[in-house]
């Protein structure tokens, strides 16, 4: 048995095609997080993106602001903060007034930037960007500690410059750090007792098969500052949609799943291949360890992720617009009561019982029929014996 009750949630980046009207889409977007949390999601972490015309969340801070007053007991993840493109005090204040404003509510995932045309629009070069990261990460953890920060590089310059409110959450509120193929953000969480969010977990061509070798780096980083690894904190990303049947999950998923394909390969050219003569879900599901089909291969899929990475705290499904609205809700709502009760035990005691009475069935059948027989005879009400008997509530000899 497995020693994590493992977490669910999603990652809003989002994904949204560029045909249809962007205003519904905020408002649609808010309206998931009301439908997950209805339906007992743990998380969902909402992205920043600036360009590309399909990832329309600019500030994840505003959209989570929105998103806490909507819902009652989910909680929020910025996924991600790009660290290189604002100033870290600006950061830390921003994040600190959202976890006042969620009263705790909320989780600080920070990243270098996913796509380089934003760092283009800001005159960042992409090679710096993982530098400027690290080195703001390191300000806003003094400054949500409290701290006083002197220090001026080429991008920022600070002169006792001081949050002047401390978090809500205390010591501060949890912070994870990117992981997709590099070993960077996994050298970062072992440094600094982060956690992490590997965002291409099911991607067979890059995150899952370094998986288990990023976890090492935060543990063997970990290690040389006396710390370990927590598990739980641990969050794995991948996309699936599920149904009650294969062929309905394939049928749904073609409204969109074109489209989404059309922009992964814009970002990464040459990504899953020829396309050519393909049948685009079997595309999908060759790429990866991703789930398009029942609850049972989406448990197969979590399974195969837990094999690799050994246990870990949160699955977040990447959300996407395959689907169309109602069969997409309908997917988180099957993942809900089917494959999340898998991965907590929370049926053990049931089907155990369940288990206990198929076994011992027909003893415990006798003894019910016999115990109403008794009852019958006791009292001398033969009209009622016979009518049990009619019935099924005591047996044809009783």
């Amino acid at each position: 048995m497995s020693n994590i009750s493992m977490r669910h949630g999603v990652f809003l980046a989002p994904l949204h095609p560029v045909d249809e009207d962007p205003h519904s889409l905020i408002h649609r977007d808010l309206e998931l997080m009301e439908w997950l949390d209805r339906l007992g999601y743990d998380e969902a972490w909402i992205g920043e993106h600036h360009s590309g015309g399909f990832e329309t969340i600019a500030s994840p801070e505003l959209f989570i602001a929105g998103a806490v007053e909507r819902t009652r007991n989910i909680t929020f993840g910025t996924g991600v903060v790009s660290l290189p493109y604002h100033q870290p005090l600006m950061v830390a204040n921003r994040l600190i007034q959202l976890d006042h404003q969620a009263r705790g509510r909320v989780k600080f995932g920070f990243g270098p930037g996913l796509l380089v045309s934003d760092a283009k629009m800001l005159g960042i070069d992409p090679k710096a960007q993982r530098d400027r990261m690290a080195q703001a990460l390191d300000v806003i953890l003094r400054l949500m500690a409290g701290e006083s920060v002197t220090e001026k590089t080429e991008w920022y310059d600070l002169q006792e410059a001081r949050a002047h409110l401390l978090p809500y959450t205390q010591p501060r509120p949890e912070i994870a750090v990117a992981s997709a193929a590099t070993p960077s953000g996994g050298r970062l969480a072992g440094k600094y007792d982060l956690a992490m969010l590997c965002v291409a977990a099911t991607d067979a061509a890059g995150g899952f098969n370094v998986l288990d070798v990023n976890w090492k780096h935060a543990c063997d980083v970990a290690a040389e500052y006396g710390r370990t690894m927590d598990r739980n904190r641990l969050r794995l990303m991948g996309p699936m949609h599920i149904a009650e049947t294969r062929d309905k999950a394939r049928e749904n998923v073609r409204i969109g799943l074109v489209k989404y394909l059309d922009y992964a390969r814009t970002l990464t050219p040459g990504r899953f291949g020829d396309l050519v003569g393909r049948d685009p879900v079997d595309v999908m599901l060759d790429s990866g360890h991703i789930a398009i089909g029942t609850p049972d291969d989406a448990v197969e899929v979590l399974t195969k992720l837990r094999n690799k990475q050994g246990e870990f705290g949160v699955f977040l499904q990447q959300s996407h617009d395959w689907a169309d609205w109602n069969e997409t809700k309908r997917s988180y709502e099957l993942y809900a009561r089917y494959v999340r009760p898998r991965f907590s035990n929370a049926n053990a005691n049931r089907v155990a019982s369940y288990d206990n009475w198929k076994q011992n069935s027909a003893g415990y059948s006798g003894e019910s029929h016999a115990a109403a027989k008794a009852t019958f005879e006791k009292y001398g009400d033969a009209s009622a014996m016979v009518a049990a008997r009619k019935t099924g509530m005591i047996g044809a000899g009783g």
